[in-house]
């Protein structure tokens, strides 16, 4: 992993507990910390011993999306869309094909490509002062880093343009009602309840929760004929793991089943 300390990396048992901390800027991005974001999740991914992953932001605000203060002068229209390509494509890309669960503990303010970062999340736990917002159309821009693919399945396409176009914050509560997010918590409850959360899931079969995953985002662009065949090349894997083993003879002996992620 690199040193960059914008981004901060622990574990708690079978947690990987990933935060940003650029607090002075509201987490804000910076190429240099998507790196270290990508990096994270990576080692997280490759580590045998992380089974669950939990992602939130240092301070008041889970993050304010790209920082705008890097670019100085005229912007060159070809240098963002490769910026676009090879920083956020890569990090959200991993975050969504990896084969373990990432939930997001929104702590504050998820906006622009904050926002982008949180939907990329298998699951959602919200501060209930926290918030996602859309905030591209506010300063002449179209939503990016996976944002309108995110939003579009999530709520569907009418739901998605009005909260894009209008950008205004998505309370917490209302976040909750359109399915953005699973939970919504008091604050001062938010990391003690996704850690808890990320534990549960952690002690659950790994392998198979990875492949429900992919199962899922595969099923939103495949007809059901493909879907059906990828379930069960996914279930010729499964059931050749030792969990399975484990899950049958606890639920043979009347015990509940003791998963080690193998």
């Amino acid at each position: 992993m690199t040193d960059d300390k914008t981004v901060l990396y622990s574990t708690e048992g079978a947690v990987a507990l990933i935060r940003m901390n650029r607090v002075e800027r509201r987490n804000a991005f910076t190429p240099e910390m998507l790196a270290a974001l990508n990096d994270a999740f990576r080692h997280a991914e490759e580590d045998p011993a992380v089974r669950a992953i939990v992602l939130t932001g240092e301070g008041p605000t889970f993050s304010a999306g790209q920082d705008l203060s890097i670019f100085t002068g005229a912007v060159d229209a070809a240098n963002v869309r490769e910026a676009i390509k090879t920083t956020y494509k890569p990090l959200i890309l991993r975050m969504v094909t990896m084969p373990k669960l990432i939930i997001g503990a929104i702590n504050g303010g998820a906006a622009g490509a904050g926002a982008s970062l949180a939907l990329a999340c298998d699951l959602r736990i919200m501060a209930e002062d926290a918030y996602i917002l859309q905030a591209f159309s506010n300063i002449g821009l179209v939503p990016d880093a996976g944002s309108t693919w995110f939003m579009a399945r999530m709520v569907g396409y009418s739901r998605a343009l009005q909260l894009c176009v209008e950008a205004e914050r998505i309370p917490a509560q209302f976040c909750l009602q359109l399915g953005l997010c699973n939970q919504v918590v008091a604050g001062s409850f938010l990391m003690h309840n996704a850690m808890e959360w990320a534990q549960a899931l952690a002690a659950r079969p790994t392998k198979a929760l990875g492949w429900t995953k992919q199962a899922l985002n595969g099923a939103m662009h495949s007809s059901l004929d493909a879907a059906i065949d990828y379930e069960a090349d996914l279930q010729a894997h499964a059931i050749a793991t030792q969990d399975h083993q484990e899950g049958v003879m606890a639920f043979l002996e009347k015990r509940a089943p003791v998963f080690r992620g193998e």
